[in-house]
């Protein structure tokens, strides 16, 4: 099949559409324990609901802000940041985004079982445990489906 100049501008700009997506740094080492120790956080800040109204809202204003601080942060270091449900990224990234959004209700449900069953400490352990663990497969498989991306798109 010969290439013509429409198919190649046409090609050129699914490339386009697609670099926000796939000329993605890669995160560092710490991100996802840094994530997964965040999300025991905020379980962690409802120890203190019933028993200390001040220490709960400073603790959570606290968190809120280190979230802030981060996505700022994680914006300017990629320039644009990709988020789930924004855009309309390549077949491989939306499988992607689509598994890691599935994915959210089942932890959910698992911490809140476990916080059920046993307890807050342990509902917060659980969390740090799943969303490190989940976030680094998340960042590997990610990184295979931008691969694939960019070899579709030569």
């Amino acid at each position: 099949m010969e290439s013509t100049p429409l198919a190649e501008q046409l090609a050129a700009a699914e490339r386009g559409a697609a670099a926000p997506y796939v000329d993605y740094p890669p995160t560092p080492w710490w991100y996802a324990p840094s994530l997964g120790a965040w999300a025991a956080a905020m379980i962690g800040t409802f120890t203190w609901w019933r028993e200390n109204a001040g220490l709960f809202v400073a603790s959570l204003a606290g968190l809120i802000a280190v979230e802030i601080l981060f996505v700022v942060w994680m914006r300017r270091r990629h320039g644009a940041l990709p988020m789930p449900a924004k855009g309309t990224p390549p077949a491989e990234i939306a499988r992607m985004w689509r598994g890691y959004v599935a994915t959210l209700p089942v932890v959910a449900l698992i911490v809140g079982l476990v916080w059920w069953l046993v307890g807050v400490p342990a509902a917060a352990g659980t969390a740090f445990v799943l969303v490190t663990a989940g976030l680094a497969f998340y960042e590997r498989r990610y990184a295979v489906a931008a691969a694939a991306t960019r070899a579709r798109l030569r």
